[in-house]
């Protein structure tokens, strides 16, 4: 035999050998289908025509991917958009007093361009809101309001998409199969839903936990408190817009406005601590200004309330009321929710100064 049949015969696969290949090609592709027409059977996003006909709550955390869902399902007539400031508005104190149903969309950590896609979301899918209420905080007074599109949060662009079936190609991943888990999790009884149905989410401590001097020291962070003050602060309201300051996410503000004609629209400044309040005098606040006065004339312009919490105030000025400089207490979130619907239904000003109607 010569060397080169040798080699040959070394090389050639054995018969053992291209079974274990056909076999484990097969478990793979079987089962990478398997686990992909589990997901679409279970549709923890509300999208396949694959699905079961079954409960769907929301059984994650991550609002930018479970939100959708809640859209899609058409159980509500109206809809908040915001950051965390207006995440502990309960749609419950809303509903009665504005004659809507209300979901609230706010997310953690949301760049103005996140509020306006779910926006666009809700009215693609549902129509014109009864009542469309954003609340409002520094992101939209951004310079550079596109800067966070590579957050760590990773908005899932395809969920929000105009045709679902872009969506497919991103299901397949374990993310997803978990959810699909935990949905069969729910059926039996062995998992919670982890959003209330219309997106409220208590994301703070329990209130009797509230310790107050934790809370100065997580609101001031070596701030100076003597360099705020109410009416040094107040004053900044009167400056007239000569800034060349540009927002550009202002536009975006007035294009999800004009996409609701026949909306009530709500705008309303959420009410953060004064530490998270520009400092009297200073450059930020004089911006912080104009944004404001460029806000109300698009409100003026599109027939839209406008409320703001976001001033010194008794509220505001006290630290008894917050967990940090951003976030409120709940017995504080009720007290707003309550207020804000009382104003925008009644036109009602503020007994104690904690709000101001800057465009009624």
């Amino acid at each position: 035999m010569t060397a080169w049949h040798q080699i040959s015969e070394l090389g050639a696969p054995s018969a053992a050998w291209k079974r274990f290949v056909i076999r484990f090609v097969a478990l793979f592709y079987g089962g990478t289908l398997a686990t992909y027409l589990f997901v679409l059977i279970m549709d923890p996003y509300g999208i396949s025509p694959l699905a079961v006909p079954m409960d769907r709550p929301m059984v994650s955390v991550s609002q930018r991917h479970m939100y959708p869902l809640l859209i899609r399902s058409h159980r509500y007539d109206s809809f908040i958009v915001g950051s965390s400031t207006s995440m502990l508005l309960d749609p419950d104190l809303l509903n009665g007093p504005l004659q809507a149903k209300f979901a609230n969309l706010a997310m953690a950590d949301a760049r103005a361009w996140e509020q306006r896609e779910v926006a666009r979301f809700f009215i693609e899918k549902v129509g014109e809101p009864k009542v469309l209420l954003v609340g409002l905080d520094r992101v939209w007074c951004d310079q550079n309001p596109g800067g966070g599109r590579a957050a760590f949060r990773r908005f899932p662009w395809w969920l929000y998409d105009e045709n679902p079936l872009n969506a497919y190609p991103y299901l397949l991943n374990w993310e997803t199969v978990e959810l699909a888990g935990r949905l069969v999790g729910y059926q039996l009884g062995r998992y919670p839903e982890r959003i209330r149905r219309d997106g409220y989410v208590v994301f703070v401590h329990p209130d009797e936990t509230h310790d107050l001097a934790q809370a100065r020291k997580d609101i001031w962070q070596g701030l100076n408190p003597e360099a705020w003050g109410g009416a040094a602060s107040a004053e900044q309201t009167n400056a007239p817009d000569a800034s060349p300051v540009s927002f550009p996410a202002l536009e975006w503000l007035d294009e999800l406005l004009a996409k609701a004609p026949n909306s009530t629209k709500l705008l309303v400044y959420m009410p953060v601590h004064i530490a998270a309040q520009p400092a009297p005098r200073s450059i930020e606040a004089r911006h912080e200004n104009v944004c404001k006065q460029r806000i109300a004339a698009i409100a003026r312009t599109r027939g839209t309330k406008v409320i703001d919490w976001r001033i010194p105030s008794r509220l505001t000025e006290n630290d008894s009321n917050y967990w940090d400089a951003l976030h409120y207490r709940l017995p504080v979130a009720q007290h707003i929710a309550r207020e804000t619907a009382n104003a925008a239904a009644t036109g009602a000003a503020s007994a104690d100064g904690t709000y101001r109607i800057v465009v009624p």
